[in-house]
């Protein structure tokens, strides 16, 4: 298994793309923390993922509170280290709309949430990694799309992107990777007919394959891969 003796933590960890990422990191032998606001969801994903023989632990947490995440950051590395975060907490953006259209602080409110979060959650598990010289940084961003109406959305990728090379720059030579996944927005497991948006690919990815690639991002065979990304989008955002 690819992430034996790990401990990774996961913040919005009962929302699709968090407890997927949670079941695949346990499924690869990780020691997984999963936080959120509500409780009860991130139980039900911690049950399945003992159910199937992992190790699962719960806390309620709010991601844009600074002391809070530190708090947590610190009991996880008191009972033995950190060696994975990844963020996948929601940002409350608001699409279908031009941004001639919106309102400044509803084009705003997910960048601020997004780099919050991203910023909060990095840093308190990196103080625990850059000891160790070894750890890795994980977010869903992205921003070279060109797709209308998403509002503030892309506006809030490119910001995480930023922000990914930033802590990147800065941690790499302590030991800490920094990577992100993009993804064609909220992927639909089984879509077809892709080519219609201009992807290459007829399928999206399902929340499992953005799960295996999380898996392999944190895994030693992406040992040195920092300050990249790996597309999920089929073509649809070619390199």
């Amino acid at each position: 298994m690819l992430l034996t003796g790990k401990t990774a933590i996961v913040h919005g960890g009962s929302g699709s793309v968090g407890a997927a990422v949670a079941r695949a990191f346990a499924r690869e032998g990780a020691a997984v923390h999963l936080t959120g606001r509500t409780v009860p969801p991130l139980e039900d994903v911690a049950r399945r993922i003992q159910g199937d023989g992992g190790i699962a632990h719960v806390a309620q947490l709010d991601a844009t509170d600074r002391d809070a995440v530190d708090r947590h950051a610190d009991a996880v590395a008191a009972a033995g280290s950190i060696d994975i975060c990844f963020n996948a907490t929601s940002n409350d953006d608001l699409q279908g709309s031009a941004l001639l259209d919106m309102a400044v602080a509803d084009v705003l409110r997910p960048v601020t949430k997004a780099v919050t979060t991203t910023l909060t959650t990095a840093t308190a598990a990196a103080r625990h990694m850059i000891h160790r010289k070894s750890g890795v940084l994980l977010v869903m961003a992205g921003g070279r799309e060109t797709i209308p109406d998403l509002g503030g959305s892309h506006i809030t990728w490119s910001a995480l992107t930023g922000v990914c090379r930033q802590l990147a720059a800065e941690l790499g030579p302590r030991g800490v990777r920094v990577a992100w996944l993009l993804s064609p927005g909220s992927p639909a497991p089984g879509e077809k007919n892709r080519a219609e948006e201009g992807a290459l690919l007829t399928e999206r990815p399902g929340y499992d394959d953005v799960a295996n690639a999380a898996v392999f991002a944190a895994s030693d065979w992406a040992r040195t891969m920092t300050a990249t990304e790996l597309n999920l989008t089929g073509g649809l955002v070619p390199d």
